[in-house]
């Protein structure tokens, strides 16, 4: 198998692990049209078949032998704390168990210097540290008062508590284990029971008796498409464009506008690597059933709901909200319900304090480089500013009610 690899990475002049990431997630598409075809009345078969897949992945392809032992101890130390843990510090017990393995294991990285082109365990980690980490708040919700709960939260409570075997295909949840996206405890239960799809009975799905609507194939295999699009992108464009070019001798003689003009285009070019990524996994995770938000209103069925990334909104944000909002949307949700409202106390609104130790966690989240603490504590900053000029400077703008919009609102 890896004498495939090694043709393929030697041919598209990428890493070996590259190419078996790219293959993975391509090799989910085929996986994920069996995995819907297995019947809700057999849970635990498609418990067992995430489990399996991601076996395949982790052992076989990728050689992380090593890596699943450590991710499995994750869940499995997961399961018992959540299980076992009564009081109200049990879901903080959780996350400084798995973030604290998750920071080892980054530091790890560091100190051996490996390249964002190596895949290694801390990947993976990153997306089940947020599973982990959103299961333990949901138990925890799950023995809460219903009338102290938020909208979200009584939505993903779990009330009754999983057995082994479904928490580890729930863990293991093939499509996204790689990176991403993640998945709650309450949308795995939907999906295999097909609960998901019951608002969609009787509509859209002309003679078939199964409860998944059609038109899950068509917008999976687009977001295949526009995923290898942009892969095609990085892959063609990646040598000419990239931050490096800022140390050589010839770049530093041109211009200032020609050199911020040119990182807008390597800062493009690094960002189309992720649309790749998310948009094939996304379309894996669509194929499985998962992301189905109902129907438009010409009776298309839509899949919005294993989105990662929007990537218009990212080219042109309106704002900075809007623009952090669309990038890494799953990990935005995690760090919105699981830090930003759970560090809030009770009774008062979320503020500066909980917005930087929201992005500090997101910086510890993504590594120990320095340049994520500059991105988010700057970006924590940057969020305030902007709720400030939204709540003091935008009323002064707004135009009438039914009046047409003031040349002064569209400058701001």
């Amino acid at each position: 198998m890896d004498a495939i690899f090694n043709y393929v990475a030697s041919a598209a002049g990428a890493s070996v692990d590259q190419i078996k990431l790219i293959s993975c997630l391509l090799i989910a598409y085929p996986l994920g049209s069996l995995f819907i075809r297995i019947p809700s009345s057999q849970p635990n078969l498609k418990h067992l078949f995430n489990l399996s897949v991601s076996l395949f992945f982790f052992i076989p392809v990728l050689k992380l032998h090593w890596g699943f032992v450590q991710l499995l101890g994750s869940v499995l130390g997961t399961y018992f704390i959540a299980r076992n843990g009564r009081s109200s510090y049990m879901p903080w017990i959780v996350f400084t168990f798995v973030m604290g393995h998750l920071t080892i294991n980054h530091i790890i990285r560091a100190l051996y210097s490996l390249s964002y082109e190596t895949m290694e365990v801390t990947g993976p980690q990153m997306v089940l540290t947020m599973k982990l980490t959103t299961f333990a708040w949901n138990v925890w919700d799950g023995r809460r008062p219903v009338e102290d709960l938020d909208k979200w939260q009584a939505q993903k409570r779990v009330t009754k508590y999983p057995t082994l075997l479904e928490f580890l295909g729930y863990s293991f949840y093939f499509p996204g284990i790689l990176v991403g996206p993640y998945i709650d405890y309450a949308s795995y239960k939907a999906l295999i029971d097909e609960s998901l799809f019951k608002s969609s009975e009787g509509k859209n799905n002309g003679h078939s008796k199964r409860a998944v609507p059609s038109g899950r194939k068509r917008v999976a295999y687009r977001k295949m498409v526009t995923g290898l699009l942009f892969l095609g992108t990085f892959v063609a464009l990646g040598p000419s464009f990239y931050f490096g070019i800022a140390i050589t001798p010839w770049f530093v003689t041109k211009g200032i506008l020609y050199r911020i003009a040119y990182f807008q285009i390597c800062g493009f070019i690094e960002r189309s690597k992720y649309y790749a990524v998310w948009t094939l996994t996304e379309g894996a995770s669509i194929l499985t059933g998962f992301g189905f938000t109902g129907f438009s209103p010409s009776g298309e069925s839509l899949w919005e709901g294993a989105a990662n990334v929007k990537i218009l909104e990212i080219e042109l944000p309106s704002n900075f909200k809007v623009l952090l909002d669309s990038w890494n949307m799953n990990t935005n949700v995690w760090l919105r319900e699981c830090i930003y409202k759970r560090v809030t106390p009770k009774g008062k609104k979320p503020g500066f304090r909980s917005s930087m130790l929201t992005f500090t966690t997101s910086a510890f989240w993504h590594g120990i480089a320095s340049g994520y603490y500059l991105t988010f504590l700057f970006g924590g900053f940057i969020t305030t500013v902007g709720r400030l000029c939204r709540a003091n400077i935008r009323p002064l703008v707004l135009s009438p009610p039914g009046a047409p919009i003031t040349m002064a609102k569209r400058i701001y």
